[in-house]
């Protein structure tokens, strides 16, 4: 095919489709073994300094709050995130000095609470790069690209906008019709983290209400860690085999994480803590306030239990519980200030 026009951002997870297959059946384990572990181990053996990774979920919906904790807690550093729709997520992670690539969708932004004072101080001073953009359909297939073993997909998103002139795509020309056609490279992350409803040992997880990118991300991924909200028996799984969204096969660690997408929304389960978050976007207007939050909530804490404790508790739970299920009215500190 005739290329066109190249986009100038940084390829980032790219592999050859043929290498990566070679690769998921070197070191994959394909079996069906009890994965459970400790996030502190999963973390600790599936993911290293300086990779390139995805998180589940979508804004501060079914986010792995707990691992992200968790890569603060170990000292990550130089990881690329991709930024599809990262709010809350991101602009912890930046500010506990984990993450300093950005390949940006949808970031920097905590949507009708307000933007990030951390993400954005460090964006503007330099210290966070972004390093390539693309749309969020871009993304999605981009991880849709890497689960079909394909080395691209066309499509006919971004042409004439300067997300594709900042983007890792190609411009080229259709053999068939002479049109220009948008080629989105695969992507492959090192790693992906994904925050589930119910899974069993073995990683067959169900996730209730839409599932964003999750099945195609969770296929793309070198390494997968499932958070999830509980654990349930094998036999659940097999009564109902059509709700798996994640096969066991693509698992490497699941670690059950009651509460884990906190402060974020879990759907049907709990909804997003507006008082906590209104708490962090007060607190990391400075370097100091940014210190201070991340000293309580994450560094001086051994367990997301212990946070979940320190946030209120049970009883924070229960009422976030009955808000999500409509039981209660929602207020919002946002919406007041």
């Amino acid at each position: 095919m005739k290329v066109i026009h190249e986009g100038g951002g940084e390829l980032l997870g790219w592999l050859d489709p043929d290498e990566a297959r070679r690769w998921m059946t070197e070191e994959k384990n394909r079996g069906l073994e009890d994965k459970r572990m400790t996030i502190s181990e999963a973390v600790r053996r599936f993911t290293k300094d300086g990779d390139y990774f995805a998180l589940g979920g979508f804004g501060h919906v079914r986010v792995s709050m707990a691992a992200i904790y968790e890569l603060i807690r170990q000292g990550r550093r130089n990881l690329t995130i991709a930024g599809k729709t990262a709010v809350h997520d991101i602009d912890i992670l930046i500010a506990g000095k984990v993450v300093d690539k950005v390949e940006c969708a949808y970031s920097f932004g905590h949507e009708l609470r307000g933007l990030s004072p951390a993400g954005r101080r460090a964006v503007e001073s330099g210290r966070i790069k972004v390093v390539a953009e693309i749309s969020n359909a871009g993304f999605q297939w981009r991880f849709k690209a890497a689960a079909m073993g394909l080395p691209f997909l066309p499509a006919r998103i971004m042409l004439g906008t300067d997300t594709f002139r900042l983007s890792s795509a190609k411009i080229v020309e259709d053999p068939f019709s002479g049109k220009p056609l948008c080629l989105i490279p695969a992507c492959y992350p090192d790693f992906a983290i994904i925050h589930v409803h119910r899974c069993d040992k073995y990683g067959n997880s169900q996730i209730d209400g839409i599932e964003i990118e999750d099945i195609d991300l969770a296929r793309a991924a070198k390494r997968l860690i499932i958070t999830t909200e509980r654990l349930i028996d094998e036999e659940d799984i097999r009564k109902d085999p059509g709700r798996t969204a994640i096969p066991y096969f693509l698992v490497d660690a699941v670690c059950e994480v009651k509460y884990g997408s906190h402060p974020g929304n879990m759907p049907g389960l709990y909804y997003s803590d507006e008082e906590h978050m209104a708490e962090w976007l007060g607190m990391s207007r400075t370097e100091e306030g940014v210190r201070e939050y991340l000293e309580k909530y994450i560094l001086s804490v051994e367990s997301f239990e212990e946070y979940i404790q320190l946030v209120g508790g049970e009883e924070k739970m229960k009422l976030l519980e009955r808000i999500e299920t409509l039981e209660e009215p929602l207020k919002c500190p946002w919406a007041e200030s």
